[in-house]
């Protein structure tokens, strides 16, 4: 069965830390690189940070010194660590595969949201 369940999300000052934490199937977790992505209202989803079964990391220039994304390949999770959190970082995330197709089952999502 396929299963995404992402968690941790909140509501935060700018400047605060949040992290986050995706359960996934093994299905979609083993052997595939995994990525955290967003989409804030009216925007399309975008790739914030993705993950190689190995650890090699890639982030979005928005991101980048600000989030660190992991892995634990013995538990089918991925985390998010989010840190100097910018109104702008406000979104729904979701983890999935990277690259994710057109065709792929999407998790709920965890909202975060930065404001004063």
């Amino acid at each position: 069965q396929v299963q995404l369940v992402e968690s941790g999300g909140g509501l935060v000052q700018p400047g605060g830390s949040l992290r986050l934490s995706c359960a996934a199937s093994g299905s979609i977790f083993s052997s595939n690189a995994m990525g955290w992505y967003r989409q804030a209202p009216g925007k399309e989803r975008e790739l914030v940070a993705r993950i190689t079964w190995g650890g090699v990391t890639t982030y979005a220039d928005s991101v980048k010194g600000r989030f660190t994304i992991s892995r634990d390949n013995a538990k089918n999770t991925v985390y998010l660590q989010m840190n100097s959190l910018k109104l702008e970082d406000t979104a729904v995330y979701y983890c999935n595969r990277w690259p994710s197709y057109g065709w792929d089952y999407w998790g709920q999502g965890t909202q975060v949201t930065v404001s004063s």
